[in-house]
């Protein structure tokens, strides 16, 4: 569907949004993308006849997807897959300047942009600063120089020991106009990195305004697993690999304990580009030491959306994941569920819904533990559920009212003359 319109009402002229999206998006993470979908649901409600266009990670995938102009967020990545050596370090210094002019000229030519959630003030997993941050601070940066409103909406942050980072972060979090978190330990990690927070709300995060498949309890012999392509944190690229290896292997032990004690498993993933190998490389160690498990007792699918996600995890009993989204998807779906984080916001979103005690990091993952986690969930799967109901109701009606403040704050009623050309620059104070 098009997102482009033309309003007129009473024969005058009104002013037509012009609203840009910004991140990583269609990049394969379908986390990332499924925010951004429950955004353009809200746009579509709020502002039908709004044009609206992408910078993201993933333009040709956008595109496609929504029928609208999408542009790449670093110039660099159209090399990405051609140049090295030094040839590649030429084109990203290069990549630093033109990334300037290009962000700051798309800004300019909008009334709104938007970043719909994620983790873009996260260091959390590697990162290095003059990718994400860099273009954070850019943008944010140019919707102060230009007047366009830039909204950062339910965002996650986190602490960060790589001084650029945590400045580029920092400026992008007080530049922006709008900034709302999508849980405590995010808003309470930039106030301890000295910024005025007090203006800056906690909203659940996007996906959960996203519709569900009908209430299903699931089988409770059937469980879903979430891997992930771990390696650890920002801070652990030397032992990236090691991590890697024994996260894998642990969760390949879980995988067959399960099977091995009656439980059929369905494998899934949360990123296109790294997890779907992870899902494969379980999936081959189990039939190799199980050669006579009937193949429909363990299956993986790749999923390409938090919607294909849901409806995978519809008829499961239980579901023990890694990454966030799916753990997410999990408990908007009222599924029992052990969180096998790779940070606090896995802890956070398990404490706000009420069951803390079903987390482990997947860093320091604990086999036994986990097995005694997996016997507890299940024996509560009713009132787990019961519970998780009740949290996620809270959740829509908290979600509805960001979305009525956003819309009068970035979206005021307000007509135009033939010719008026430039909005009016905001005046938003500096956080």
């Amino acid at each position: 569907m098009a997102l482009r319109g033309l309003a007129r009402r009473r024969g005058q002229p009104v002013a037509v949004p012009r609203v840009g999206l910004f991140g990583l998006l269609g990049s394969g993470n379908i986390g990332n993308d499924g925010m951004l979908e429950a955004m353009i649901r809200y746009l579509r409600s709020a502002q039908p006849d709004a044009t609206l266009d992408f910078m993201c990670s993933g333009p040709e995938r956008i595109s496609s997807r929504y029928g609208a102009d999408a542009i790449p967020l670093l110039w660099y990545q159209k090399y990405e897959q051609e140049a090295s050596g030094l040839t590649a370090s030429v084109l990203k210094v290069v990549g630093k300047g033109v990334d300037a002019v290009r962000i700051a000229a798309w800004v300019r030519s909008h009334d709104v942009v938007i970043v719909p959630g994620a983790g873009v003030l996260e260091a959390t997993l590697p990162l290095r600063p003059w990718g994400v941050p860099y273009a954070m601070f850019l943008l944010c940066a140019s919707g102060r120089l230009f007047g366009t409103k830039v909204a950062l909406v339910s965002v996650g942050a986190s602490a960060s020991n790589k001084r650029a980072t945590r400045l580029l972060f920092d400026w992008a979090a007080r530049l922006a106009c709008y900034l709302s978190y999508r849980d405590n330990q995010s808003r309470e990690a930039m106030r301890q990195r000295g910024l005025d927070v007090s203006r800056d709300r906690v909203y659940p995060d996007l996906a959960f305004a996203l519709p569900e498949p009908p209430h299903d309890p699931g089988d409770p012999q059937l469980v879903g697993v979430g891997v992930m392509a771990y390696y650890g944190r920002n801070e652990d690229r030397r032992h990236a690999d090691q991590i890697h290896a024994a996260y894998v292997e642990k969760m390949k032990r879980f995988t067959r304990w399960l099977v091995d004690s009656g439980y059929r498993v369905r494998l899934f993933g949360g990123d296109n580009r790294f997890d779907d190998s992870v899902a494969q490389e379980i999936l081959a160690d189990v039939r190799a030491h199980r050669p006579d498990l009937d193949s429909a007792w363990l299956v993986t699918r790749p999923i390409t959306s938090l919607a294909e996600l849901m409806q995978e995890m519809a008829p499961v009993g239980t579901v023990v994941a890694t990454r966030y989204h799916n753990v997410l998807c999990a408990l908007k779906l009222c599924k029992p569920t052990i969180s096998l984080g790779y940070s606090r916001k896995n802890d956070d979103l398990m404490a706000d819904m009420g069951i803390p005690e079903f987390c482990q990091f997947a860093h320091s993952l604990d086999f036994d533990l986990l097995i005694k986690q997996f016997t507890e969930v299940r024996n509560q799967a009713g009132k787990l559920g019961r519970r998780m109901a009740e949290r996620n109701a809270e959740r829509a009606r908290s979600l509805d009212e960001q979305f009525s403040a956003l819309s009068a704050l970035l979206f005021p009623p307000r007509t135009v003359t033939p010719t008026a050309a430039e909005h009016e620059p905001s005046r938003q104070p500096i956080r």
